[in-house]
């Protein structure tokens, strides 16, 4: 790692978490952020040392159990303990990608100095982060409030040699690759453990991740319903600026301009129509998509306030010699915004998917499922029918979690967020809304190949010849599983290289 960022109070933003993530770029904490940190733990320090006061989490007990004192020869086992205890997740392995996420949102909370810990332990996260030792961290646990406590307990037991970390894709002791590594387990002090698993930072990577992803996606959902009108024969009037400066959403305005620019000098948008109006999936492109942009605009600022800020508790004030014990941890912010994302996203796959049904459909001169030879050949039937089945579960799982509440703690945490599970169900959706677009833009690109000679625009159709190298026409019947699978992966390498509008 040649690239350093440097965690501070300076606001993290999507590009830098993008950057980080994806250009191997190493963490290490400014000088303002340094002297933070152990200025409020020299305050916790001294206030442990010549106060008898109870403190939550610090001298108490967890949870319900919170009116128990814990006596000072007992506090770093109440910390040891707190982390191996709560260290109960389940279900699948989280992605590293969003593990990697998690540590660089927990980092960054911790280093604003509210939350008591040594310096060692946040230079050590930093240092597991640079090296690649990845926790190995499970979905299932969290109830998004008291802080996304399983998941982060995994996060933090390779810090005391428990638990495993990913190496060369293997889930692997901890001890022994901390050991391989040079590093020695920790020994939690006061305060470190309560801090390392209050938080929103599995619910928050969750979301981190899924917006960076439908940025991309977004512009790939405008990309495909050009495409897709071009190849449906459809009017550029709907796409018309005047109709959006009198109806001036944002991004209804937004996705309009992106379409007049994908179809700017396409001979098939231009020619003469015989039908007045298109079906909705085309016309109503820039109300749909543009809706969802605004969804995802929204869950962006949740984020980027939730990924600065100080998520655990209690937090402490050294400067006004205050230890509060408060409610930030609960991710009901991030619940609502994962589960309107999920909805937002699901509604861009929605929308695809009857576009793919009108192509196949045999009307406008294409012929029936886009094959030369119906019935001989199914050509693109199935295709639709697995775009079918997918908006389905996405509707399933766009259920939103954030309305669910269950008790725990023996009452004492008797509202939760579930902003968890409305990570883990947004992280599908976005996977499932990849999947749909690709089989748009196969389908629609097929379609084309029955408007020849006519051209669609010099962008759209240097897109195709590019697709075409990787997926060619679909002549016979042919495994479409296999393309599917290029044309995401064609999507997915060739982000970087499509012309993007202004």
């Amino acid at each position: 790692m040649d690239q350093v960022h440097y965690i501070s109070a300076e606001r993290l933003t999507l590009e830098q978490i993008s950057a980080i993530l994806e250009k191997g770029v190493s963490l290490a904490l400014s000088e303002e952020s340094r002297q933070r940190i152990r200025h409020c733990r020299a305050f916790l320090d001294d206030k442990l040392q010549h106060s008898d006061e109870l403190f939550y989490g610090i001298n108490t007990g967890f949870g319900s159990l919170c009116h128990i004192r814990i006596s000072k020869e007992q506090t770093i086992s109440l910390q040891h303990n707190l982390v191996q205890s709560h260290a109960c997740g389940t279900g699948a392995p989280v992605p590293p990608a969003i593990v990697q996420l998690m540590l660089l949102l927990k980092i960054q909370s911790l280093a604003y100095g509210y939350s008591g810990v040594r310096l060692g332990l946040v230079e050590r996260l930093a240092e597991l982060f640079n090296r690649g030792i990845l926790p190995v961290v499970y979905e299932q646990g969290s109830l998004g409030a008291s802080g996304d406590l399983a998941p982060l307990a995994h996060l933090s037991l390779p810090l005391i040699g428990l638990g495993a970390v990913w190496q060369n894709g293997q889930a692997l002791p901890s001890d022994s690759v901390l050991a391989d590594s040079g590093l020695a387990p920790m020994e939690l002090q006061a305060k470190e453990g309560l801090a390392l698993l209050n938080g929103t930072q599995f619910s928050g990577a969750y979301l981190g991740w899924c917006l960076l992803q439908a940025r991309r996606l977004f512009g790939l959902a405008n990309l495909c319903a050009a495409l897709s009108a071009d190849a449906f024969d459809c009017q550029l009037s709907p796409f018309d600026g005047r109709l959006h400066i009198i109806r001036p959403h944002e991004g209804q305005q937004r996705v309009a301009a992106d379409i007049r620019w994908w179809l700017q000098g396409s001979a098939l948008a231009q020619r003469e129509k015989q039908y007045v109006q298109d079906p909705y999936a085309f016309r109503c492109v820039p109300q749909v998509h543009g809706a969802s942009w605004g969804a995802i605009s929204h869950a962006e600022q949740v984020f980027l306030t939730e990924a600065n800020a100080v998520t655990d508790n209690p937090n402490i004030f050294p400067d006004t010699d205050a230890i509060l014990s408060g409610g930030n941890f609960h991710a009901q912010p991030l619940a609502l915004a994962l589960d309107y994302l999920a909805i937002a996203l699901a509604e861009l796959g929605s929308i695809s998917e009857r576009r793919v049904y009108q192509l196949i459909s045999g009307n406008r001169g294409l012929p029936s499922f886009l094959t030369s030879e119906p019935g001989l050949n199914s050509g693109l039937m199935i295709p639709q029918y697995t775009a079918a089945s997918i908006v389905s579960q996405n509707k399933q799982l766009c259920t939103p979690a954030s309305v669910d509440s269950i008790v725990s703690s023996n009452g004492q945490e008797d509202h939760v967020s579930m902003a968890a599970n409305a990570a883990t169900k947004c992280y599908r959706v976005v996977e499932n809304l990849e999947r749909l677009l690709a089989i748009e833009w196969m389908t629609a690109a097929q379609a084309m190949e029955f408007r020849r000679p006519e051209q669609s625009s010099p962008a759209l159709e240097q897109i195709l010849a590019d697709y075409r190298l990787v997926v060619p026409k679909v002549e016979s019947d042919r495994v479409l599983h296999d393309d599917i699978i290029a044309t995401i992966g064609f999507f997915r390498e060739g982000a970087g290289r499509f012309p993007k509008p202004d």
